[in-house]
Formats: C-alpha cells, sequence, structure tokens
C-alpha cells in the first residue's frame, strides 16, 4: 500500500517536471535598440522586424523599439555592454556601419567579441557604375585603367573617405589585385545623387554607391552598372546587372542590416532570437518586406552570420591600415 502510495507521488512529481523543463524560452518583454533617432535604417530593422515577428506569431508580446542615438551607434553598443550583458529579451539592430566602425575603433574600448551575433535580414549590395556613354564597358576595363594610370580615374560616392561608399572601391579593387590602394582617387560628395551629378557631368570616372540609390538613374538612362558586389545575380529587375564575381573578381560588398544580442544572453534565449529571425526570412511575409525596400537576400544566422561579421570588420581593418584611417 505505502509503495503503491509512493510509486503514485513518484509519478505525479515526475510528470510536473517535464513541462517545466521542456519549456522553451520566451521573452517577457521584447526590445529592440535602434542605435539611432527615428527613421532611417536601423529604426527600420527593429520596427518592421518587431512587428513581423508578431503579425506572424513569432513572438507571444509586441517588441518594444527603444531609440538610443549617440556615436554613430557606439551609445548603444557600450549600454549593452556595460548595462544590459545578460538582457534575455533585448536585441539591437546593426549594419555594415556598425562593422566599419567598429573595425576603424569608432566605438572606443569596444570589439565584435563582447556580444552574440544574431543574424541578417538582408542587404543593399554595392554597385560600381559608369556614365551611359562612357567607354567603359566592364569592371575589368575599370580596373586596367586603374592599374595603368591612377592619377587619372576618380571614383565617386556618397560617403566620406573611409566610409562605406570609399571601402567598396577599395574591397574590388583589392580582389583586383591592386595591393596599394591609397592610389585609388576617391572624391566624396554630400550623398549619392551628388555623386551621379559629378560623374554625369564628367568630373569623375565611375560611380560607388547601393543598389538601391543607383536603380533610378539606370531607369532614367543616365549610368550604366558595371558591377554588383554580391555573391549572385540579385533578382527581379536586377537580374540584368553582372556581378563582379562573375568578371573575374571576387568582391562582395553587401551594406547588410541584422541584430546583435548582449554576450551573456543564456543559450536558450541566444537560440531563440537565432531561430525566429531563421523563420522570419523565409516567409512570404518577409520576402515582400524586403521586395518593397530594395533589400536583397542574405541570409545568415547565429554561428554563419558572426563569422561572416568577423571576416568584415577584419577586411575592413586592412584596407583602412592601408588607407591610414587607422593604425
Amino acid at each position: 500500500m505505502i509503495s503503491n502510495i509512493l510509486r503514485a507521488a513518484v509519478a505525479v512529481a515526475t510528470i510536473s517536471l517535464v513541462p517545466v523543463a521542456a519549456q522553451a524560452f520566451q521573452p517577457e518583454n521584447p526590445e529592440c535598440i535602434a542605435p539611432a533617432n527615428p527613421g532611417g535604417g536601423w529604426d527600420f530593422t527593429c520596427r518592421q522586424v518587431g512587428k513581423s515577428l508578431q503579425d506572424l506569431g513569432l513572438i507571444s508580446s509586441t517588441m518594444q523599439v527603444v531609440n538610443l542615438a549617440g556615436g554613430g551607434g557606439g551609445v548603444a553598443y557600450a549600454a549593452v555592454v556595460n548595462k544590459r550583458g545578460d538582457d534575455n529579451d533585448l536585441i539591437v539592430a546593426a549594419s555594415s556601419a556598425t562593422a566599419t566602425r567598429l573595425a576603424q575603433g569608432a566605438y572606443p574600448g569596444n570589439t565584435m567579441d563582447q556580444v552574440r551575433w544574431v543574424g541578417a535580414i538582408g542587404a543593399d549590395y554595392g554597385v560600381i557604375a559608369v556614365a551611359a556613354k562612357s567607354p567603359i564597358q566592364n569592371l575589368g576595363e575599370l580596373i586596367d585603367q586603374l592599374k595603368a594610370n591612377p592619377a587619372k580615374v576618380s571614383i565617386a560616392g556618397g560617403s566620406a573617405v573611409g566610409g562605406w561608399d570609399h571601402l567598396k572601391v577599395l574591397i574590388a579593387a583589392n580582389a583586383a589585385g591592386i595591393e596599394d590602394v591609397r592610389k585609388v582617387k576617391y572624391i566624396a560628395f554630400n550623398g549619392g545623387g551628388e555623386a551621379v551629378t559629378q560623374l554625369l557631368a564628367g568630373s569623375v570616372q565611375a560611380f560607388s554607391g547601393d543598389i538601391s540609390e543607383a536603380k533610378g538613374f539606370v531607369d532614367s538612362g543616365d549610368i550604366r552598372v558595371i558591377a554588383v558586389l554580391s555573391p549572385d545575380r540579385l533578382e527581379g529587375d536586377y537580374a540584368v546587372f553582372p556581378t563582379a564575381k562573375e568578371q573575374g573578381i571576387d568582391a562582395i560588398g553587401a551594406n547588410w542590416r541584422g541584430f546583435y544580442a548582449p554576450k551573456n544572453m543564456s543559450d536558450e534565449a541566444y537560440d531563440f532570437w537565432v531561430s525566429k529571425i531563421d523563420e522570419l526570412y523565409s516567409t512570404d511575409l518577409w520576402k515582400q518586406v524586403r521586395a518593397n525596400n530594395g533589400l536583397a537576400p542574405l541570409d545568415l544566422q547565429g554561428a554563419e552570420f558572426e563569422e561572416f561579421v568577423a571576416n568584415s570588420v577584419a577586411q575592413i581593418q586592412k584596407i583602412s591600415r592601408d588607407i591610414g584611417i587607422i593604425k
């Protein structure tokens, strides 16, 4: 009798423990930090992903978006590292700008290994273009001119020297065998539109920008894209543009968008966020969001994404040293 009671008690205790042990992590108060003021890429990343996760039932409550501007993302990065290092409910919007600033030491005292990299949600790939009437027909011809007489070839972009438009040119030049990338003449303008205006005026020979800003100028007949810095040809209307890779120059320049999370987040929480970003990425809803916002595919999560960011940081550090941005 007693043994039967004990066996029953043990059975009840065992059953009661199973749901607790098997219960999956679910954030109680999901939050996304956008490291800038409302509007722009980081804010879009948080708000659109948060809304989509909720609409699809991938999170059980509304994601709060907090705008924490300052230092080109550095204020948010330091806050996560120093104050919220074990917050399981938190993810933070990031992009190629984050990797660039980490690589160039623009977040003083912080490095990429102080956080966990969650995943990418898409990318705006870089392009190199020429004026529609330019005699330059492909990337190889532009590189040949750069090698033969770099002083006579100027490339315009909408970012500052050492910024992303500049770095994309140097990534391509370096991949094409130009070891001293300081010889590549880059001229910075206040935005891609101004850079294209100078291209059409004949002041420069090529333009470095992103696919989303170049498309309108292609449609108007003003410029020709001679290379997209993507691993494969893009989809839809962008499929006509050749990649640098198919021209024998293995250069990838993706202005990616994604997330990082606190370093000491639990493995269960990290796996949750990685899996939910992965699930979101493959949905028809997110494919439509990407298409509507000019984002190309970039399907990387977890360890693959962390390796991708690490390689990006290392590449940008090398190029930044080569041109004297950092020592």
